[in-house]
């Protein structure tokens, strides 16, 4: 789950700020599931829970970035049969001082006696190498605050190293989670986050441009948004070898695919994500 702001959707002149949507994105299906806007007075904290509670979550993994990361949307995701990975940030201090202290006693320790995994993934492409290196932790004997976490079984650090044109940068980021301590689990759950990034907002900008739209009434500037994400499913799991911008385009010259497009049920397609190469190890 995310947000996105319509960046041009505003009218200043009536006040009105841009509308920011928050939407519920199936990685392996690349489907929108629901969206929800928010008022000028809200923000998403107040927009998951909506969200959430339309959503069938039974063995799902809901992910979501640090502005999600509260106790009772945790509490919410438990409620209805689903699990969480979440992002931590500095909304949540506390816990993510002592989620960061527990990984460095552990690390001193070498991991010795806790119950834990390590996956490394390396990926090159388009100029870049990036290595990933996921670890997870089960004891939260050093995490106090994690007694208020519904569920809370696992905290998780990602290790991002990205070498361009001869230039390193190293980013670490933590997380928590009720998913157990599979790295390759955990893994799944991190990189395919970024589906809804890669998959929904990148293309909503790039194939729709959706950021241009200038369209300001606010029940038309919502209802275009929610027809752009139909679109964009139906699009996504159409199996023409066309990019996007060009299944668009065949759409509107040729009914016989249009008709393929909305009436057709697509075909499954596996969710074979990027190539790596993996070494896991367990602790």
């Amino acid at each position: 789950m995310d947000g996105k702001t319509l960046r041009r959707s505003h009218n200043r002149s009536k006040g009105l700020a841009a509308l920011h949507l928050v939407s519920a994105w199936a990685t392996a299906n690349r489907v929108v599931l629901g969206q929800v806007a928010t008022d000028a007075k809200s923000n998403e904290m107040t927009a998951i829970p909506r969200l959430l509670q339309w959503l069938p979550l039974a063995g799902c993994i809901v992910t979501i970035d640090a502005m999600g990361c509260q106790t009772k949307i945790a509490e919410q995701i438990i409620a209805q049969g689903g699990d969480y990975v979440l992002a931590l940030k500095g909304n949540q201090e506390t816990l993510a001082a002592e989620v960061e202290e527990a990984f460095i006693d552990a690390d001193a320790r070498g991991y010795a006696g806790v119950e834990s995994e390590f996956l490394e993934t390396i990926e090159r492409g388009h100029g870049r190498r990036e290595t990933r290196r996921y670890r997870t932790l089960g004891d939260l004997s050093g995490v106090p605050r994690s007694a208020v976490w519904k569920a809370m079984n696992m905290i998780g650090m990602v290790e991002s190293r990205r070498e361009v044109a001869g230039k390193v940068s190293i980013e670490t980021r933590y997380f928590i989670g009720s998913i157990g301590t599979s790295a390759t689990r955990f893994a799944h759950a991190v990189r395919g986050h970024w589906g809804v990034e890669n998959g929904l907002h990148w293309n909503l900008d790039i194939s729709f441009r959706e950021d241009e739209c200038r369209v300001r009434d606010p029940v038309a500037r919502a209802n275009l948004a929610v027809l752009r994400h139909l679109a964009l499913s139906r699009l996504k799991n159409d199996d023409t070898k066309l990019g996007l911008q060009n299944k668009r385009l065949k759409a509107a010259c040729n009914e016989d695919y249009l008709t393929k497009l909305l009436f057709e049920s697509p075909k499954r397609k596996d969710d074979a994500g990027a190539s790596a190469s993996a070494n896991i190890s367990s602790a």
